[in-house]
């Protein structure tokens, strides 16, 4: 109660600073980040004042927001935005990122409120991560990882297919705490892994391929994200210079990463390795992005990405070279920036693996 309670204060410093009496949050996500409550269905009015915050649910949820939200006043009802727009009075923000047109209609029509959009004020408190978040994603980067060490103990990689060492993967992450995958994980052997998001097919994995596996484990509602490139059985030496490559991009990534510094330059950093080596049009994408309750979230590392560095961001570094028909290589890892350097969180190692 204590950490949603002080995130909840820091929202009304922004609503301060934006002259807003209110906010209306009606995503979900934010709402589980202000109150910690789980349920599908949930409005919260966040006012200057605890006392006149309320939280809004329908009845299957009386007992579970009861346990899970102790400490706001509530509302009962199957229209939970409809019923606090009908409480909330002045100048009252909304999630206009969130809002569909014909909701907004719905809620003007439903308060006396003046309503102000007021995009992403939630979401840029989730910015930066506070001790409790990290926790979870620390949490979440060891299932990964565990299950990744326990895939590879297992032997017996080549001749299966990438949808089940998908499946096997990620019910290794379940026996290892997680609630799930982060996210559909990315399994592919051979050409397959010259394709940066490839979905696993019934391709079989053979001896000489290499077997790209970005996968996450979900914690605690927090999201882990990893990708780690093997080789099967035995490695060519162009697998091994691809592979060092990439290695030597993503530690010049991770070692760009420190409060103040602008997000476009961490990905300058670590494209920079692959582009003086020739091969920048194989590296396609952005080298990172937040996570937390979401796995894809602000900020973005990115070419034209915008804004700086904070302590205490949750990122990803995952630069990769696709080299089609023939392979490719991303290592991924999911860091924590830190005030003392960046905080390593997924913990497999990126030494090439031959399994």
């Amino acid at each position: 109660m204590a950490v949603h309670a002080r995130r909840r204060d820091a929202l009304r410093k922004e609503l301060s600073d934006r002259g807003l009496d209110g906010l209306l949050v009606t995503d979900l996500l934010n709402i589980r980040y202000l109150t910690g409550f789980t349920g599908s269905n949930a409005a919260l009015l966040v006012t200057h004042s605890e006392e006149t915050t309320l939280f809004c649910t329908d009845g299957r949820y009386t007992e579970q927001s009861a346990s899970q939200v102790p400490d706001l006043a509530k509302v009962i009802d199957r229209a939970s935005a409809l019923a606090l727009a009908d409480k909330a009075s002045g100048a009252v923000g909304f999630e206009s990122q969130h809002v569909t047109v014909d909701g907004h209609d719905a809620l003007a029509g439903a308060t006396r409120a003046t309503l102000t959009r007021a995009p992403n004020l939630v979401e840029g408190l989730r910015l930066v991560k506070d001790e409790t978040e990290v926790d979870a994603l620390r949490r979440a980067c060891a299932a990964a990882d565990n299950a990744l060490a326990d895939l590879v103990e297992a032997g017996g990689l080549v001749g299966r297919s990438e949808k089940e060492v998908a499946r096997d993967l990620e019910n290794r992450m379940r026996d290892h705490g997680a609630e799930g995958p982060s996210f559909e994980s990315i399994v592919a052997t051979g050409v397959h892994s010259a394709i940066p998001h490839h979905r696993p097919t019934d391709a079989v994995l053979a001896a000489g391929d290499f077997l790209k596996l970005d996968f996450g484990a979900l914690v605690d509602g927090y999201h882990s994200d990893m990708t780690r490139t093997l080789v099967l059985t035995r490695a060519a030496d162009w697998q091994r210079d691809l592979f060092d490559l990439v290695a030597r991009s993503q530690a010049a990534g991770v070692a760009a990463l420190a409060p103040g510094v602008p997000t476009r330059d961490v990905d300058r950093a670590s494209r920079g390795v692959i582009e003086d080596a020739g091969r920048g049009e194989e590296f396609p994408h952005g080298l990172g992005h937040g996570v937390g309750l979401q796995v894809h979230e602000a900020p973005s590392l990115a070419k034209t990405s915008v804004g700086t560095l904070s302590a205490g961001m949750a990122v990803t570094v995952e630069p990769g070279v696709y080299v089609s028909g023939k392979g490719g290589v991303r290592i991924e890892d999911t860091l924590v920036v830190r005030d003392a350097g960046p905080e390593l969180l997924t913990l497999t190692t990126k030494q090439l693996m031959v399994v």
